[in-house]
């Protein structure tokens, strides 16, 4: 197989199932779990955008112009409680109406740690398999990105909002009651929730009083003691027997490679 990098396909199963896209090839990448493995740079890599190739890759996947031009590469979209769409500075408005004036999801998830998030709500689950998470709880909705980051700042200083993606790597971590972290939360939180709720019109932001923790089971047979990332940038062939897979994480038996990073390289996969 042969292609530009783009992060796996996954989807929730007894165990989660990933496959990946290599020009007009598709590989189920959990049929080579216990298999040799070699993954080659090709020296090439094309920008996700505009098609051209670049010398280095920005904010997973652009050349540098489109990085500092698109709207997608916005800061606002790692911090989504700077939304500055009201007012009226967005680089595009057209995309915020498509990304950020859209419901979103405040979520509590369990990557090996208490985290909070946000995502659209057509993202879920698989934006808590992309993090690894063994567990997963809605527990707000909000009307837009902003709104959703707002409360997402609001848990923030009570929980963190980060993976620890080298724990996340070394086992499925314990079970959480995400229930009662929700409740522990909310009530810790209530008072700038309710400031945030004021600034909107009624119903914008509720509670997912419903919502139910959903749980996942990863394809790993073995998790590494301590876990070293490989760089293709300096090393650019890669070996190794494949043991697992964990959020966007190839496991092998002597390091670990997160694919979503090198989005847009070209690069060749064997089964050797």
């Amino acid at each position: 197989m042969q292609g530009q990098l783009s992060k796996m396909s996954c989807r929730a199963d007894a165990e989660v199932q990933y496959s990946l896209a290599l020009g007009d090839a598709t590989q189920d990448m959990n049929a080579l779990i216990g298999q040799r493995i070699r993954l080659e740079f090709l020296q090439k890599i094309i920008c996700q955008h505009c098609g051209r190739s670049t010398k280095k890759s920005f904010s997973q996947g652009y050349c540098y112009p489109c990085f500092q031009s698109l709207a997608s590469c916005d800061l606002c979209i790692m911090s989504p409680d700077r939304c500055h769409f009201h007012l009226g500075t967005c680089r595009d408005s057209t995309f915020a109406e498509q990304f950020c004036m859209q419901p979103h999801r405040v979520y509590l998830a369990n990557s090996t740690g208490l985290k909070v998030g946000i995502t659209r709500a057509e993202n879920l689950p698989s934006r808590w398999l992309d993090q690894g998470a063994t567990q997963g709880l809605v527990i707000m909705t909000a009307a837009t990105r902003r709104q959703s980051g707002l409360l997402e700042a609001a848990f923030k200083a009570h929980v963190s909002d980060r993976t620890q993606w080298q724990r996340m790597l070394k086992g499925p971590g314990e079970v959480l009651d995400l229930p009662a972290e929700r409740d522990r939360l909310l009530t810790l939180a209530a008072d700038a929730i309710a400031s945030i709720q004021a600034e909107f019109e009624p119903g914008a932001m509720a509670l997912a009083e419903t919502a139910e923790t959903m749980r996942f089971t990863y394809p790993v047979t073995q998790y590494p003691e301590k876990v070293k990332s490989y760089n293709l940038d300096k090393t650019p062939v890669l070996e190794g027997t494949l043991l697992g897979i964990k959020a966007q994480y190839l496991i092998l038996d002597h390091t670990v490679i997160n694919l979503r990073k090198y989005t847009g390289y070209e690069v060749a996969l064997n089964v050797l």
